[in-house]
């Protein structure tokens, strides 16, 4: 019965406003000049490898933990004076330990990442400002970490091996919690927003809001370029604090006002369509067989009422969230095409939306034609050439 109505569940949250479309196999020399994709090429193959590297560094360094978990257990113990009843406050520290520790191995890794992409000109932030956001990074990843990790040992304590049932409905809390907390919390950590100074541009973003069936309560510039010279936009907040957002490297004069809204109806689409809210529903649905797999793992060692297990029972996390990027990520394309979509029909311009797509695969160095295996586990959007299939697609019709 459980099975049925996951299934069931699943297929509801894949349903999309995207006719089936016989999409022709393009080239992209017909797009862009050989010269822009070898640098796109050379530019993401690094790309690639460094986060293969920093996958694998993640896992060894959990992996590790996981061994030597008793000893970590101890020390985390004896530093912060607790009994040994104290489970709860132990495996927090535990957790925090763990999170600390996997940043610190791949913050070489980061750092490379970072020089190459000011090597190509695709942000002008400097090395200290870089660490200054990676240590924002760690305070509130590991913030997420030890609460997760604090309630799963808690209903570990008081239910036993069957935490993970109510676990699977306080991870889906706990999601929900982040969703509201980061255009109100977590988001000004980072980035400034000031009122779009074009009153203009922000009524006919607002008409397109309309058009879509979502209210806009104002329209923002996000100071992004702060650290990237990509261009981008999204829609953050829920009811009265909704605002749309523009990068200031949409506005720098690289994008014209059509592929402007075009963006914009492209992030209004994907609240009209409730994705953001998909996604929680899907990270829950994918706890449920995740955190039965870890309760199975670690009750074969004690249970995760024990600290010691907390590191193995994240060193699975990790797995699991690697091996099911290549689903997680068909969802988020399933999802994207359907934003296009309807940005498509709201604007009427698929000119602007296969221009923008070019531009952005030129101002951010995509790949427009990613090898297989990167599109399957990496990509988060349909590829370049796909968008533009499907802009040629609607004007055709």
């Amino acid at each position: 019965m459980g099975a049925a109505l996951w299934g069931v569940t699943a297929w509801l949250l894949l349903r999309t406003e995207v006719p089936a479309l016989d999409l022709p196999r393009l080239d992209p020399a017909d797009f862009f000049p050989a010269a822009e994709l070898e640098r796109i090429r050379d530019f993401r193959t690094l790309t690639r490898w460094l986060w293969v590297a920093s996958t694998l560094i993640e896992l060894g360094v959990l992996a590790l933990l996981a061994w030597r978990g008793r000893a970590l257990a101890a020390g985390v113990r004896s530093v912060l004076r607790l009994t040994p009843s104290a489970r709860v406050r132990c495996g927090a520290g535990v957790a925090a330990c763990c999170s600390l520790a996997v940043w610190l191995a791949t913050l070489p890794v980061g750092a490379v990442a970072h020089w190459w992409y000011r090597r190509y000109g695709l942000t002008e932030q400097g090395y200290a400002a870089w660490l200054g956001d990676r240590a924002l990074s760690l305070a509130v990843t590991t913030v997420v970490v030890v609460l997760a990790v604090a309630g799963a040992v808690y209903l570990a304590v008081r239910l036993g091996r069957r935490w993970w049932l109510a676990g699977s409905v306080a991870i889906a809390a706990l999601g929900v919690l982040v969703v509201l907390a980061q255009p109100l919390v977590i988001e000004p950590l980072f980035n400034r927003y000031t009122p779009i100074g074009d009153r203009g541009l922000a009524l006919r973003i607002e008409a397109l809001g309309d058009r879509l069936g979502v209210g806009v309560e104002s329209v923002d510039v996000s100071d992004a370029s702060r650290r990237t010279t990509a261009a981008n936009a999204r829609v953050t907040g829920i009811g009265p604090t909704r605002h749309v957002v523009l990068y200031d490297t949409l506005l720098d004069g690289r994008f014209s006002e059509r592929e402007i809204l075009w963006v914009s109806a492209h992030e209004l689409a994907h609240v009209a369509r409730n994705h953001v809210w998909k996604g929680v529903a899907w990270f829950a649905l994918l706890a449920i067989p995740g955190l039965a797999l870890i309760a199975w793992v670690t009750e074969r060692r004690g249970g995760l009422r024990d600290p010691a297990l907390v590191p193995l029972a994240l060193a699975c996390a990790f797995a699991l969230s690697v091996l099911t990027l290549p689903v997680q990520n068909s969802i988020s394309r399933r999802y994207e095409a359907e934003a296009d979509w309807l940005a498509l029909r709201a604007t009427a311009d698929a000119e602007s939306a296969s221009t923008t797509q070019r531009r952005f695969a030129l101002t951010g160095l995509i790949d427009p034609d990613p090898p297989a295996w990167a599109r399957i586990v990496l990509a988060t959007h349909p590829t370049t050439l796909q968008r533009i299939e499907m802009a040629r697609i609607f004007e055709g019709r």
